[in-house]
């Protein structure tokens, strides 16, 4: 029989996994990508709802072809020391899961890549080799992902207290309120204010000291 998993790790996946914010690669390919960036920022700020914002900067999408998943994934940045940490947690007994309001079709990509154990996030609906600019079924928002913590940890048969929850949004604040420790990384002032702790340095290796050993 496999080990019994000791705790769970669930980071956020734009600007926390990786340095990039897949979005405004993609808004890029439609001559967009300052528009889609400020609209990003106000929603990791917590000024507007994420769904709605989130189905407003996808619109921008619309038209795009498939390919450019392949040309931001070339595009993408490993955040420092996310190797090393998803490493240290399988090495520890944990589980790494991953979820995003970004996309299953670059995630698909990089979060295997990494070794991480199980990831969720949107996708995004295509006709004719092109993006339609609208996402397909329920959008990942706050709630998603704080449920979809609760649920990994379940399957895990890990229990709330030993999950640990990494992100630096507004929209990571709920999925960092039910975990055990929630850590503010390259975060928002909101998210900072709220956290657990505080992640300073931009390297996740700084997490490895609070895993369990």
């Amino acid at each position: 029989m496999p080990a019994p998993v000791r705790f769970l790790v669930v980071l956020d996946a734009d600007s926390t996994l990786i340095r990039n914010e897949v979005i405004e690669l993609l808004a890029d390919e439609a001559g967009r990508g300052a528009e889609v960036a400020a609209a990003t920022e106000a929603a990791m700020r917590g000024e507007v709802d994420f769904a709605a914002s989130l189905r407003s900067r996808v619109q921008a999408l619309a038209g795009v072809p498939v390919s450019a998943f392949d040309r931001a994934v070339a595009r993408i940045e490993l955040t420092p020391g996310v190797r090393e940490l998803i490493d240290a947690v399988h090495e520890r007994g944990g589980r790494v899961g991953v979820v995003s309001g970004g996309f299953h079709e670059v995630l698909d990509t990089v979060a295997p890549e990494l070794g991480v154990d199980v990831w969720r996030a949107n996708r995004l609906a295509v006709a004719d080799g092109r993006l339609t600019g609208e996402v397909e079924g329920d959008v990942v928002d706050a709630a998603a992902k704080a449920r979809t913590l609760g649920e990994w940890a379940a399957e895990a048969d890990v229990l709330p207290s030993q999950t640990f929850a990494i992100g630096d949004g507004a929209n990571d604040l709920q999925m960092m309120a039910v975990a055990g420790l929630g850590l503010a990384f390259n975060a928002k002032p909101a998210v900072r204010e709220r956290a657990d702790l505080v992640i300073g340095p931009v390297d996740l290796r700084e997490v490895i000291a609070l895993l369990p050993r």
